[in-house]
């Protein structure tokens, strides 16, 4: 089955992104290359982008998902909590540096042991898709794989990660004075109520730093189809250029 009126769409916009950054010196050959989309039908088009989502899905994972995946990626690395932040300087002025350095290392550990969980519900999540999700990704912007990741996946990653992080970070001693005087700036609204409880704060974090690893492997397989894994992936990203 060939395109309908969408692969239309997906021609127009793939066009307009590549006269954009090219120039019109080059339009004709641009012109040549979305006009390969033609070519292309409407299950090999689903089967290219399950292998790339698949793919950049699984990348993030890998080096999120590893010893200083979180602590050493500047990008994704999880800070103390704002109304932490605010006291850190006092702590470290009063000698409470090393408690505070061992809870952000808690933290990004936490997220370390939790991201390795995402994989199958990410890779179920790709095998869910419909044609009007494909659709929508193939026509979207740059991160419209990752946006529909964040809707399919979010809420059952949140329930998965809650457990592993609270399990390590409840073994900082820091994280239980944290909570206590999170209860009570909470009682003043200096403090949100959702991050009164540490391992929601740093769960949001994970989930935070995983999306933000997927969009990059998904922009950079739209830049450079070539880096794609699987040979689908690569002709439909491929026409899209």
């Amino acid at each position: 089955m060939r395109f309908s009126e969408w692969e239309k769409v997906v021609k127009i916009n793939a066009l307009y992104r590549l006269c954009a950054g090219l120039g019109l010196g080059l339009w004709l050959a641009a012109a040549a290359q979305a006009l390969s989309l033609a070519d292309i039908s409407g299950q090999e088009a689903g089967g290219g982008l399950k292998e790339a989502l698949t793919q950049g899905a699984g990348k993030a994972v890998e080096l999120l998902g590893r010893n200083d995946g979180f602590l050493k990626n500047p990008k994704v690395k999880i800070p103390l909590p704002e109304s932490m932040q605010k006291v850190e300087g006092l702590m470290r002025g009063l000698g409470m540096g090393k408690q505070a350095d061992e809870l952000i290392v808690a933290m990004n550990r936490a997220a370390e042991a939790a991201v390795p969980e995402a994989k199958a519900l990410l890779v179920d999540a790709v095998k869910q898709m419909t044609v009007e999700d494909a659709k929508g990704i193939l026509t979207g912007g740059d991160d419209a794989g990752t946006q529909y990741f964040k809707r399919k996946t979010a809420a059952p990653l949140t329930q998965k990660f809650l457990p592993i992080v609270k399990r390590a970070v409840e073994k900082v001693k820091l994280a239980k004075t944290y909570e206590k005087f999170a209860k009570k700036g909470a009682q003043f609204g200096l403090v949100k109520e959702k991050d009164t409880h540490l391992e929601n704060y740093v769960t949001e974090k994970t989930l935070d730093g995983l999306y933000l690893m997927i969009a990059e492997e998904e922009k950079a397989i739209r830049k450079n189809p070539v880096e794609a894994a699987g040979s689908l992936a690569q002709k439909v990203f491929g026409a899209l250029k």
